[in-house]
């Protein structure tokens, strides 16, 4: 049985017109504040010290990025034997910041920077499709994110993920902008044996419109040293997907070794 797809976290979880309403008015919302930092206003604006630390953490962040960049797989290129996007947006959870009811099940919904208690320095977004969908709606896709993290910082994101494994097998609630995903359960899988260290999930969700409809999806997060590359597969259909393909794995760590991040 086809899916609705209505739970799929990255194509349609916000319908489009409500998403570009949401998009415009977070776009909108600094402009005309009282509180803006010109002088020219009559605003305060940012110290030199604040200033300088600003400049610094920014040069950081982007040499982190192109290190990432030069690690993660060619936008449009192919991965393994599967076809990576061009696309390099970061996906709709992470964008449209999804939310755990529960706190310590954060990070099994998002990694993305205010989300958890540690923000990456830099991150990077591929998106590669598993399946062809020309051949129906029960095309499988992996958001590939590889992440950059500050002194103990990966390894403490690798220790949230562990707990919440743990404290949230029998389920919470994803808040989204416009509505609200059961997971069911989450279950640990065998995890790839690279890096420092590795963990994987398998999450029943919710459908959002139809709670009769469970859709499966698969999370698979390794670690080395500072960096994690992230890995969630979704499908378009009710069948379970199986886990995040191990050839796809291998070939980014192999990217990412090959590239020195």
């Amino acid at each position: 049985m086809d899916g609705t797809a209505a739970a799929v976290r990255r194509r349609i979880g916000l319908p489009a017109a409500a998403l570009a309403l949401v998009l415009a008015a977070t776009a909108c919302g600094g402009d005309g504040g009282d509180g803006g930092g010109s002088r020219e206003a009559g605003g305060t604006g940012p110290s030199p010290s604040s200033a300088a630390e600003e400049a610094d953490g920014s040069a950081a962040s982007e040499a982190g990025r192109e290190r990432l960049e030069a690690a993660a797989f060619e936008a449009g290129g192919t991965a393994a034997s599967y076809q990576v996007s061009p696309d390099t947006e970061e996906p709709l959870w992470d964008l449209m910041e999804y939310r755990a009811d529960r706190a310590e099940c954060q990070p099994l919904v998002s990694l993305a920077a205010g989300a958890v208690d540690d923000d990456p320095v830099a991150e990077v977004h591929r998106d590669v499709e598993l399946d062809d969908l020309g051949e129906g709606p029960t095309g499988r896709s992996v958001a590939v994110q590889l992440r950059s993290y500050g002194p103990g910082g990966a390894a403490r994101v690798l220790s949230a993920l562990r707990r919440a494994g743990t404290e949230c097998a029998g389920g919470f609630t994803e808040e989204r902008v416009l509505a609200k995903a059961v997971y069911r359960s989450v279950e640990p899988v065998g995890a790839p044996e690279v890096g420092d260290e590795a963990v994987a999930y398998r999450l029943r969700i919710g459908d959002v419109k139809d709670e009769e409809l469970v859709l499966t999806e698969y999370l698979t997060v390794v670690r080395s040293g500072s960096t994690t590359l992230s890995f969630r597969l979704e499908a378009l259909s009710l069948d379970d997907p199986g886990p995040v393909p191990d050839d796809l794995v291998l070939a980014q760590w192999k990217a990412f070794e090959e590239a020195g991040a």
